[in-house]
């Protein structure tokens, strides 16, 4: 399973659910590496999205704790796992993992915010994150890569410039063990 993510020096992805930048480039990258594929996201990263709608040709999966949170053209879920399911949610579908079965695994990306992505971490085995080289005020942050010895990088960019930030494109995937 993959991940994609833009992160700044410190980590950080976001600000008052907002992304902290928005470099076309970035959405360009996004776009080939997603489109026909299946995404995951949390229900505020959703809201935040044009007109809170799905994202066109590609598998929307929303994870929400509201039971009876539905939306047109997404496949809406309430739990990563079956055991952490509340009792209502039991009645009205599906688990996240479960759901997931239904998908090659190298199609599906996890997208966010940033408790998905704690979440999802687990589970995934790349990781394609944008490396903002500046660092931003937030308040929502992914997990540390490069200091974390399950993940070494496997691929990189060229340096890129967006007016005066840079940044670049990187691959991390798990170690085999």
């Amino acid at each position: 399973m993959n991940l994609i993510v833009a992160v700044d020096n410190n980590w950080a992805i976001g600000s008052k659910n907002e992304l902290l930048i928005r470099i076309p480039n970035d959405h360009k990258h996004f776009r080939e590496e997603t489109t026909g594929k299946v995404v995951v996201l949390g229900r505020k990263t959703l809201e935040t999205f044009p007109q809170g709608m799905p994202l066109k040709n590609r598998t929307n999966i929303i994870l929400s704790k509201d039971p009876n949170y539905q939306v047109k053209d997404a496949i809406v879920v309430h739990s990563i796992e079956q055991e952490n399911l509340v009792e209502n949610a039991a009645k009205v579908g599906n688990y996240l993992l479960e759901e997931l079965k239904k998908y090659d695994e190298e199609n599906i990306y996890i997208i966010g915010g940033e408790s998905i992505y704690r979440q999802m971490l687990p589970y995934c085995d790349v990781a394609h994150v944008t490396k903002i080289d500046h660092a931003y005020e937030a308040d929502a942050y992914f997990p540390d890569l490069d200091s974390d010895p399950e993940w070494e990088i496997t691929a990189d960019s060229d340096e890129q410039v967006y007016f005066d930030i840079t940044y670049q494109f990187l691959k991390y995937e798990r170690k085999k063990s």
